[in-house]
């Protein structure tokens, strides 16, 4: 269904009503359930766009770094244009955090541009002229992680098709301790082996969706070693009896789905991939399926649902993907990083990835730097890397000559730190212990002069504006959480919002249904924690010392 109605939207700018009634037809399925699809994904139209479609990221890294004041410019700028010529409003994480701020203009991504540069490409949207393109940095860092410095030449693949040693295979990824790395931190090899134990038809699936504010290691990993990704799936297959893999991937990364795409093709041409690995018995095909939008395409059964061609509602669990995944079928689901280092390791072995890391802590990690830094990035760490390092080593310090006020460690499901936990190392169960999560690595970085209720109140909108709207309590709880937290920037505050607050964060983690609901209350249960004398000021003085809130009056 998705590519019968990207081929429409291609051709007619947007979903026209009888182009879905034809659709109908031709796949046999009610109109009612196409709209129902086509009207939940952000990338789709179902009426005629204006000629300047214009959305600019509103969350956590492009708010630190100007979105705000580049959309007002835009606004003034454009004031009074009629709606068929622009629309401007905000978007959801586009996945650029290291070049924030970042917009799109008729689905094509920009970042790092100037106010001047914005006016002049939505002028010569709007007047029919093309888009400026989008500039391509190929640059290839040298990464540890690595073993073949280049091209991938699939070692461990063809020691596994050799040795069919499938039970060592996944010994050595117990022994290396590798976990999932898109937050969950499920242990790989456990997993590989709950779905090689399932009976039934085995589907490998790599999660490379993700699009939660300040999460952009695993574009970095596409861009830098898009082998080691498909060598992970392949080693997955082998290991699972799995002969399909299915790369999910959001529909901002265009640039990243070409890497990967002339990989699997290269893969092809040299048997890798298709009916005789390397010239084995075993076959694995490996295609990409490229995500309509919505960041709950993340959550891994919402992920599965789009794959089936249905809205990405989150199912409920149990049964889990590893024995009741994609058309109920058991199903390995992994993201990025995961699929790398569990190539990596079986390259090189369990003892080259413990040695990787500092005091004890095993392994190397992806980390995004984003927000108030000097220079926002992608970097490969050792594990154990303590944040202050990872600040002002590797980011190169808080921009301006700042002091730091605090930080994120995972974007805004881990809440905020404060400054002086900096020298907390990137470790698991040190930062759980602390009350956060290393999660996807994601670090968002707040100087001071910013409002912590401000950057609170960001995250959480992004919850809401994200939830898939499955559930009462996350659809109608987030929206709840962003009015009381709204009115605390707004001078109305009472007496029983805390107590409101409290409520609702224990009806949304005890009954929402996926992860999303889970953890809205993070990003505010932590300033309450950390920078109680924020909430004092803007709850009992009505004041904003960052002249933030209170329409600017600090």
């Amino acid at each position: 269904m998705f590519e019968e109605l990207r081929a429409v939207q291609r051709q007619f700018g947007y979903l026209p009503a009888d182009q879905l009634h034809a659709l109908s037809a031709k796949l046999k399925i009610p109109v009612s359930q196409i709209h129902a699809v086509a009207s939940f994904y952000p990338h789709f139209n179902l009426a005629p766009p204006p000629k300047a479609d214009v959305r600019i990221c509103a969350d956590m890294s492009c708010h630190l770094r100007g979105a705000s004041e580049l959309r007002e410019d835009l606004k003034r700028a454009f004031h009074g244009a009629p709606e068929t010529d622009i629309t401007i409003r905000d978007a959801s994480c586009l996945g650029r955090c290291d070049s924030a701020p970042a917009l799109s203009v008729n689905d094509t991504i920009y970042s790092g541009v100037t106010r001047e540069q914005t006016v002049d490409m939505v002028r010569a949207a709007t007047s029919g002229r093309g888009l400026p393109r989008v500039p391509v940095n190929r640059v290839r860092a040298i990464l540890s992680t690595d073993p073949y410095k280049g091209a991938g030449e699939y070692v461990s693949v063809r020691r596994l098709v050799e040795s069919k040693d499938f039970l060592g295979t996944i010994a050595t990824l117990k022994a290396s301790g590798l976990r999932g790395l898109g937050g969950a931190g499920f242990p790989t090899g456990s997993k590989w082996e709950i779905v090689r134990n399932a009976p039934g038809r085995k589907y490998i699936v790599c999660n490379a969706d993700e699009s939660e504010p300040g999460t952009i290691k695993d574009r970095f990993i596409m861009e830098q070693m898009p082998h080691l990704v498909i060598e992970g799936m392949i080693l997955a297959g082998l290991v699972t009896g799995a002969k399909t893999g299915i790369i999910y991937i959001r529909h901002e990364y265009e640039e990243q789905k070409e890497a990967l795409q002339h990989e699997i093709d290269r893969c092809y041409a040299i048997g890798v991939l298709g009916p005789n690995v390397m010239g084995s018995q075993s076959a694995f095909d490996l295609s990409i399926f490229v995500s309509p939008g919505g960041y709950i395409c993340g959550e891994e059964s919402a992920l599965l649902e789009a794959i089936e061609g249905r809205r990405a509602e989150p199912r409920n669990k149990p049964p889990f993907p590893g024995t009741n995944g994609l058309y109920n079928m058991p199903t390995v689901i992994n993201n990025v990083e995961t699929f790398t280092f569990a190539a990596a390791i079986l390259v090189r072995g369990v003892d080259w990835f413990k040695a990787q890391g500092l005091n004890g802590i095993a392994g190397l990690k992806f980390v995004g730097v984003s927000g108030d830094v000097e220079r926002p990035g992608v970097f490969e760490v050792p594990m154990g890397t303590s944040y202050s390092d990872l600040i002002y080593r590797y980011a190169r310090g808080v921009s301006g000559n700042r002091k730091l006020l605090g930080f994120a460690p995972s974007g805004p499901s881990s809440g905020f730190l404060p400054a002086k936990m900096i020298a907390l190392p990137l470790d698991f169960n040190a930062v759980a212990a602390a009350g956060s999560m290393v999660g996807s690595g994601a670090i968002v970085v707040c100087a001071e002069g910013r409002c912590m209720l401000d950057m609170a109140l960001n995250a959480v909108r992004f919850y809401r504006n994200e939830s898939c709207g499955k559930c009462v309590p996350c659809r109608v709880g987030s929206q709840k959480m962003v009015s009381l937290l709204t009115n605390w920037t707004n001078g109305k505050s009472s007496a029983s919002d805390r107590q409101t607050l409290e409520d609702l964060t224990q009806a949304m983690r005890m009954t929402s249904i996926c992860g999303l609901g889970q953890i809205v209350h993070a990003p505010i249960a932590s300033v309450l924690k950390h920078f109680p004398d924020v909430i004092e000021e803007h709850l009992e003085r009505r004041y904003c010392s960052a002249g933030v809130c209170f329409q600017g009056q600090g």
